[in-house]
């Protein structure tokens, strides 16, 4: 395929915004995951976990799925030779990374133009450096991961805008596809990312290159997001002028005051269009999700890479879901959270009336430190 050349100008100036991710899709990324340090005892249960994401998101677009040489064997097996319907909606291409959170390494796409009407789609490639580079960083090389979104959009044939060296993620951004974007203070202004740059800089950044009229600033995220607090764990748009936030009543629990804060500040502000928002409260799990011995025993670290600890909290969340073009994808957790588990699962349907919501047991996925919205990222139409 031809290469584009990267673009000169920025999405807003050329007439380019991210669309919201419940707006339709041509496509999503996924990374087969296979790093030791992040994925327990060879990855088994979590490629079980990433194939049942897969399969939900295939039955209505297209999965594009970046394979490591020592993992295409089994993704072979499981995402293509099983002969199931769903299968010839996937796509598996060789790549090189340094783990599977797609989210953050895969580009963020802009649009020009609505869905029904002549439009085009664009790329923005961000710097990454694993969450916090040398400041806290999670772990000590990310290379490979840095370079992905350039290499997808060339070998897809997508126009790149080269936002860096400016650091963002593409969990740490939710855009309503009207002009607004949320983001948190405790990601985007966290000493590892970008501390030469102002709050207001960042921000006009954030408007340059996602066309963006307003950008609404939580205070935090969810209680030990090792991300530094990604907004994408913490709340998500549902459609334009309506998001969901997670919560909890228990004031005992560490996410109260956060997510408190966050709604005092979301229930002063109005987004781009003026308008006062609809803020659903999304209750996390009753039961904290934290990281057994046996699980531990299951990661083999490398030098400079984040360890954990048994008993140690993992930020599970049901606003990491993913809008696919027919569904809500979204985890849940089991054991002791089954009760959580059914209602955080009824209120999506509730809110979300015009899509089936598909549970995906994800705690395999959660244990390498994310979840379903962090291993995808979605291609607009």
């Amino acid at each position: 395929m031809e290469q584009k050349r990267e673009q000169t100008k920025s999405p807003a100036a050329d007439g380019f915004i991210m669309p919201g991710e419940f707006e339709p899709h041509r496509g999503c990324i996924l990374i087969w995951p296979e790093r030791p340090g992040s994925w327990i005892y060879g990855a088994k249960a979590a490629r079980a976990a990433f194939r049942n994401v897969i399969k939900a998101i295939a039955a209505s677009e297209k999965v594009y799925v970046a394979v490591g040489a020592a993992g295409m064997e089994s993704a072979k097996a499981m995402l293509k030779e099983t002969g199931e319907p769903w299968q010839e909606n996937v796509e598996l291409f060789s790549a090189k990374t340094d783990d599977a959170w797609a989210r953050d390494v895969a580009p963020t796409f802009v649009r020009k133009g609505n869905v029904s009407e002549e439009h085009e789609i664009r790329a923005v490639n961000w710097e990454f450096n694993a969450w916090g580079g040398e400041v806290d960083g999670l772990y000590a090389s990310w290379e490979k991961d840095n370079a992905f979104a350039k290499y997808f959009a060339e070998i897809y044939g997508y126009p790149v805008y080269d936002a860096a060296p400016f650091v963002l993620e593409g969990g740490s951004i939710h855009s309503d596809g009207k002009g607004t974007v949320m983001v948190t203070e405790s990601c985007l202004l966290s000493a590892g990312r970008n501390p030469k740059l102002s709050k207001e800089e960042i921000e006009q950044r954030l408007k340059q290159y996602l066309g963006a009229k307003k950008v609404l600033w939580l205070p935090r995220g969810i209680y030990q997001d090792e991300t530094n607090e990604h907004v994408d764990n913490v709340c998500a748009f549902l459609r334009p002028g309506e998001i969901v936030l997670a919560w909890t009543d228990n004031r005992e629990d560490p996410q109260y005051a956060l997510s408190a804060e966050s709604l005092a500040y979301l229930e002063q502000e109005t987004d781009a269009k003026g308008r006062k928002l609809v803020i659903h409260k999304l209750p996390i799990p009753d039961i904290p999700v934290c990281i057994t011995s046996e699980e531990l025993a299951g990661y083999t670290f490398e030098a400079g890479e984040d360890e954990r600890e048994a008993g140690e909290r993992l930020a599970a969340s049901y606003v990491n879901f993913y809008f696919s073009n027919d569904a809500v994808v979204m985890p849940v957790f089991g054991g002791e959270n089954e009760e959580s588990d059914r209602r955080a699962v009824a209120l999506m349907q509730e809110w979300n009336k015009d899509r089936r919501v598909i549970p995906v047991y994800a705690r395999d996925i959660l244990v390498g430190g994310g979840n379903i919205h962090c291993i995808t990222q979605q291609i607009p139409l």
